[in-house]
């Protein structure tokens, strides 16, 4: 089968991180570049917790382009209570190499990059100022780019960071304004309506550690003060991984499903960052956005856990199902 060709755009971050795992050992997918932006954590921390990522896999050769540092508009607030000041759980890695940050910024790479035609997609886990900016340097980047998918916003599930916002929408409400408006392809929204269905649970550590100790050692690691926020804040027994189903859904879109619809962001006032998605056509102006609300949780995991474990996918099947692991 023929690699799928992305480019990772992404705030990492806990789940950035797993979701950088998933991408860099998948079977299915060739990383072209990863760019990094402000949204969990600042930038350069963005950057050092991509390069744990990259040393972790021996996957140094994946070149790193570091973005926007603050929001167009806004002022920047950070997700580190959520993910801990390093962005990673106060685990505080220490790194083999210097990081190796390309010398172009995020958002001009993106912009020659997307110059003409390519067989290559985004795959957007943050906040999009970086594709809002490089927007404004190459407007046919979206008619240039194979598909964009976006893990932000929400439909009719609560927000995470106000009643109505999910985070990345609501860091630079602005910049998804811009995006949904201006990108001139459909925004594949994989939104909290999906992710809130896929919960790492102790459950699957516990069997995750039977299958690979190491990798699981290191998920647990950053996880911990993950779980531990969701339970303050939510009361779950687990922690919400957002950003793997974006990648799971692109490589199989059997995982998630939804529907066409136009799609605005509120950019000021109480409801900042909310989508407001035009389900039954009021506005009657073209369909700009795929929105994901439903989820196939047993396709996420059997993927996820077999890429991530180097697992048998069979074996990974079959104990999903013995152990009621799937949902």
């Amino acid at each position: 089968m023929t690699k799928q060709k992305i480019i990772i755009d992404c705030d990492p971050g806990i789940d950035d991180t797993l979701a950088l795992l998933y991408a860099l050992k998948h079977p299915n997918l060739e990383v072209v570049a990863i760019t990094i932006v402000a949204g969990n954590c600042p930038t350069d921390l963005g950057v050092k917790n991509t390069f744990t990522s990259l040393e972790l896999l021996d996957r140094l050769d994946v070149p790193v382009y570091q973005g926007a540092s603050t929001p167009l508009t806004r002022d920047y607030v950070s997700a580190q209570d959520t993910h801990g000041m390093d962005g990673l759980g106060e685990n505080n890695f220490p790194l083999k190499h210097t990081p190796h940050v390309q010398e172009k910024s995020a958002e001009q790479f993106l912009a020659d990059y997307f110059k003409a035609p390519k067989d290559t997609s985004i795959i957007a886990l943050g906040p999009l100022t970086n594709i809002a900016k490089a927007l404004e340097i190459n407007p046919k980047l979206g008619e240039n780019c194979h598909r964009f998918v976006s893990m932000g916003g929400n439909f009719k599930s609560h927000g995470n960071c106000s009643p109505v916002a999910e985070y990345n929408y609501w860091c630079d409400p602005h910049a998804a304004q811009i995006t949904f408006e201006r990108l001139g392809r459909k925004v594949e929204m994989v939104g909290l309506d999906a992710t809130r269905h896929i919960v790492l649970t102790p459950n699957h550590l516990e069997y995750m550690s039977r299958i690979n100790a190491e990798m699981t050692a290191f998920i647990t690691k950053i996880t911990r003060f993950y779980f531990d926020f969701h339970w303050e804040y939510e009361h779950i027994i687990g922690c919400v991984i957002n950003d793997p189903l974006a990648l799971a859904y692109f490589v199989n879109s059997e995982v998630c499903s939804g529907f066409e619809a136009y799609t605005d962001v509120v950019t000021d006032g109480i409801a900042i960052g909310q989508t407001v998605v035009d389900q039954y056509d009021f506005y009657h102006k073209p369909k700009n956005s795929t929105i994901l609300t439903q989820v196939n949780p047993s396709l996420f995991w059997e993927d996820f856990l077999t890429v991530l474990l180097d697992a048998p996918k069979d074996i990974i099947q079959d104990d999903l199902k013995n152990l009621k692991l799937e949902s």
